[in-house]
């Protein structure tokens, strides 16, 4: 599932616009498809735009049918009526999407026999100090067996002994769930650490969750501002 809303506060409309003679979401789509790893794709979207520039490129799509604040919400949804055991997230802003990330996510819940993970999600290590300090870049800290302990928009861990090796882990908003998990997502209310860092995945800390994060070295691009465009711009070159 693609979840891809048009309006966004710092960049709208960016998924509409042009990357490599196509459009930010139709780039993401026919590389989550190009991966070969899913019964099928689909994105989920508020917009008849985004709707339509799917459809009318031989994609799928579905329109959502109530407003959403988050893209687990838009995808919990659309899959309420559907037979499914894992949905994968896909985010629309991510055209450089690659397989083996994917396959990576895939893997946690073809070994977890117990269920113990009820999603899954990536990290890559981060070493610039800019980026471990914007609020752009979401930090995640993570326990010895690289279940989520919490996310954040601030530098985490704070590095006051500067002796201790601290590694930085930037989230990438890509998820594998559990089909209860994300209808469970749904119907809980928003809590008080997901309004206050406005980060979807606090919810499901705060209600419980455990969420096994996956490093991964491909970082790709994240299409959140006409800047990152620009950088994208250049890396498709």
């Amino acid at each position: 599932m693609i979840p891809a809303r048009y309006s966004a506060s710092r960049f709208p409309g960016k998924l509409m616009q042009i990357l490599g003679g196509k459009s930010v979401i139709l780039q993401t789509y026919q590389a989550t498809v190009a991966t070969q790893l899913f019964d099928d794709v689909i994105v989920v979207t508020d917009s008849k735009i985004i709707y339509d520039e799917i459809e009318n490129n031989g994609g799928k799509a579905v329109m959502s049918k109530k407003e959403h604040h988050s893209g687990s919400d838009r995808i919990a949804e659309a899959i309420e009526e559907l037979d499914v055991d894992v949905v994968v997230n896909v985010q629309g802003d991510e055209p450089f999407t690659d397989r083996v990330s994917l396959e990576k996510l895939i893997n946690v819940f073809k070994t977890d026999l117990n269920k113990e993970v009820d999603l899954a999600s990536l990290m890559v290590h981060i070493t610039d100090k800019d980026e471990i300090e914007s609020p752009n870049a979401v930090k995640v800290v993570v326990d010895q067996s690289n279940f989520a302990l919490y996310f954040s928009r601030s530098p985490i861990p704070y590095a006051r002994d500067l002796n201790v090796n601290i590694k930085y882990y930037k989230h990438k908003g890509v998820y594998a769930f559990r089909r209860q998990a994300l209808l469970d997502f749904y119907k809980l209310p928003m809590a008080i650490l997901e309004a206050s860092e406005k980060l979807e995945q606090l919810r499901y800390l705060e209600y419980g969750k455990r969420i096994k994060m996956v490093e991964t070295d491909v970082e790709g691009v994240e299409i959140d501002t006409p800047e990152d465009l620009e950088r994208a711009k250049k890396i498709w070159k």
